[in-house]
């Protein structure tokens, strides 16, 4: 008596019980994995020795409220990240924020603003664009650290470049001085 190199496994063919059951069973996980969700972080990053924090006695501008000098069209302009800390040594913070065209397609380029809180009227305003969005940069790493800004622009070489490939990445820093921002760039302009 020969044995065939397969088993016969007659009792192992999928009926339709078996399908409704294993749908069964994987809806049952699923809304199991929605009940029993883990709670909200609440870890707080601790603050190195380079971060500055803005201080109590101020919140900081909501670039939220603000118009900034952003040519859209059709479309809004949107926050794309924001920062905050006292950038001209007044005791009151500024926020430093990276702005956009909600454009439905593409990558639009970066502007970066500076807002400030009116003192007589509170109300937050733009102070200094940092970086026009004419200037067809995009915003990757950015932050505010000891009173300066640092970020990290990708750009392009020339106007032939193709918008969705930058081949120019600059990481600059802006610092208050004498009155005004003045752009630094800490390394050289590297190719991508």
């Amino acid at each position: 008596m020969q044995h065939p190199a397969v088993p016969d496994l007659s009792h192992t063919h999928t009926r339709p019980i078996h399908w409704v059951a294993t749908a069964t069973a994987l809806a049952g996980v699923v809304a199991l994995s929605s009940v029993l969700q883990p709670d909200a972080a609440t870890a707080a990053q601790a603050a190195g020795p380079e971060t500055r924090t803005a201080p109590a006695h101020g919140a900081p501008p909501d670039p939220a409220t603000v118009a900034f000098p952003l040519e859209c069209g059709p479309v809004e302009a949107v926050v794309k990240k924001k920062a905050s800390g006292d950038l001209d040594g007044d005791g009151r913070p500024e926020t430093v924020a990276v702005v956009h065209c909600d454009a439905p397609m593409g990558t639009p380029p970066d502007g970066v603003y500076v807002v400030t809180r009116d003192t007589g009227s509170g109300k937050s305003r733009v102070v200094a664009t940092l970086v026009n969005p004419r200037e067809r940069r995009t915003v990757t790493d950015f932050a505010v650290r000891d009173g300066a800004v640092l970020a990290t622009l990708l750009g392009y070489s020339s106007a032939d470049v193709p918008s969705c490939c930058p081949d120019v990445t600059d990481d600059v820093k802006w610092r208050w001085k004498n009155g005004a921002f003045v752009r630094d760039t800490p390394a050289q302009a590297r190719t991508v």
